[in-house]
């Protein structure tokens, strides 16, 4: 049994790299898992069915079991190959197959943004395959789960043909589900391929505000609510939702509410008790 056989047949999920000659061609076949196929180098052609696609870097390929596809190498193609199988992970994979409607093969156009965290989680999983502990399974289940959510979200993306509009609804959408990370203008810039200062124009022109202005804004609002909704304390959200500086947080929170922190929760919970009193 070859080391891919068994890392499948123990722990239900595998991560490889395929080395393609130029013109090199895969002829048509199916696999009993699903797979994931992600082109880090160079470009070909990728055929579901009868119908060829091109393949290109930070393309990515989602293919079901049983399904045919080939693949023809234009030049020497790098792809990263990830398979898992249904039947040897946690049953929650199977829900969120079932629910998200991953039933169905198909070429991926990934964003600056989505590929970029798809690279850096497959740069995780070859790490934590090559240890093989118990504990760095249950790290490649994590980071699966991670990949098909950055899949999922990518389903959603509306159909806006405004190169500019489309960069900044996606920057937008990244800080909604990225606010708890230490976010600057330079990194989330690279993320997207873009300058600083380009960065910054084109969500203002969408948004009327930069995109660490709309960054704060979604923090606030996040802190309000975890203020309003759990006992958690002020440190602790602070650290929930990205600062490391609770002077930071403190400040920023009283430049949008005209409260601090702690006070805002008080007269929230004043507010609610003389509400309950009037029902009452």
């Amino acid at each position: 049994m070859n080391k891919l056989d068994s890392n499948l047949m123990l722990h239900g999920i595998h991560l490889r790299e395929n080395k393609h000659t130029e013109k090199n061609l895969v002829l048509s076949h199916h696999h009993q898992v699903y797979q994931i196929l992600y082109v880090l180098e160079n470009k070909g052609e990728i055929k579901f069915g009868d119908e060829n696609q091109e393949f290109t870097q930070d393309n990515l390929a989602f293919i079901t079991p049983y399904s045919d596809h080939s693949i023809l190498a234009k030049s020497k193609l790098t792809v990263l190959i990830l398979e898992f199988d249904l039947d040897k992970l946690d049953s929650e994979f199977q829900k969120i197959i079932d629910e998200f409607n991953f039933n169905e093969t198909k070429l991926i156009q990934l964003n600056l943004i989505e590929a970029g965290e798809i690279k850096q989680l497959l740069r995780k999983m070859l790490y934590e395959q090559s240890q093989s502990q118990p504990i760095n399974w249950l790290a490649m289940k994590i980071f699966l789960s991670e990949l098909l959510l950055i899949l999922l979200r990518s389903k959603k993306e509306s159909k806006i043909k405004d190169a500019n509009v489309l960069r900044a609804e996606r920057l937008r959408k990244y800080i909604d589900t990225h606010y708890y990370e230490v976010i600057n203008p330079s990194n989330i810039a690279t993320r997207i391929g873009l300058s600083a200062r380009h960065m910054n124009s084109i969500f203002k022109e969408e948004y009327e505000i930069t995109p660490m202005q709309y960054l704060s804004m979604v923090r606030v609002e996040v802190a309000k609510k975890l203020l309003i909704e759990t006992n958690n304390d002020i440190a602790s959200i602070c650290f929930e939702i990205g600062f490391e500086s609770l002077s930071t947080f403190y400040r920023l929170f009283k430049s949008f509410t005209n409260f601090s922190p702690n006070n805002f929760r008080i007269a929230f919970q004043i507010s609610n008790s003389e509400v309950d009193v009037i029902h009452n």
